[in-house]
């Protein structure tokens, strides 16, 4: 691998699911219950609501770049009435952001998240997470996975900071350390991440293809591409 991250970045903002989570074994089963939940309790809808948002209600696999994939639970709601939930949409913005904040109680990390964060901030590397779901369930993640003391800041899209593809995420971390957005690498799995990361002029877009995106959705994007974050110390100039 011949990419490597320059000496000028001082920080790493992560993405959360499919990033630092497994996408998939993390939110199958949560995603199947908030379609229910949309769908009322009608078992058919909810695997048309299911379909419609990015999951296949047979195998539980997400398409890369769909609701389910990169939206927050306001989008995702809208979505999900839309195509038929007899629920209103502001109710069920609330109902999807508590069954993600239970969700987040069964995290599956990409790997020793533990030993790469220890990693990253022995390189002088200062972390922080910008995730589509709600602050609280990704706070609830990170304490379960037992990394809170690596992570300076976490942005959900009702942090205040405008939702992904936005810049505001990026531009808060960066101000948050006294940084400049040139400072600072984004590493996600989906376009929005890198779409962000771009806007806010950020100093690198690093794609994993451990989550919902590909090389073929992620590589126009990306400055590089790796297998997962496993492999960003070796990115370590």
């Amino acid at each position: 691998m011949t990419w490597k991250l320059g000496s000028e970045i001082k920080a790493i903002l992560f993405d959360k699911d499919g990033t630092l989570v497994d996408f998939d074994k993390t939110w199958a089963h949560t995603n199947r219950k908030a379609a229910l939940l949309a769908a009322d309790g009608d078992a058919v809808l909810a695997d048309i609501l299911l379909f419609e948002c990015g999951m296949d209600p047979l195998t539980g696999k997400t398409r890369a770049d769909s609701m389910f994939a990169a939206a927050n639970a306001n989008e995702i709601a809208a979505h999900m009435v839309a195509h038929g939930s007899p629920v209103e949409a502001q109710r069920l913005a609330r109902l999807l952001d508590q069954a993600f904040i239970e969700g987040a109680d069964t995290p599956w990390p990409i790997c020793d998240l533990d030993m790469l964060m220890r990693t990253l901030i022995g390189a002088e590397l200062s972390i922080g997470i910008a995730s589509s779901d709600g602050e609280a369930s990704i706070r609830r993640t990170v304490e379960v996975l037992g990394i809170e003391t690596h992570v300076s800041f976490i942005a959900g899209y009702d942090s205040g900071h405008g939702p992904k593809p936005e810049p505001g995420m990026l531009h808060a971390y960066a101000a948050h350390l006294g940084l400049a957005p040139s400072q600072v690498a984004m590493v996600g799995d989906n376009r929005h991440d890198m779409e962000m990361a771009r806007a806010s002029g950020a100093g690198a877009a690093i794609g994993v293809l451990s989550g919902t995106g590909s090389h073929r959705t992620l590589a126009e994007l990306a400055d590089v591409l790796i297998g997962s974050v496993a492999d960003l110390p070796a990115l370590l100039a």
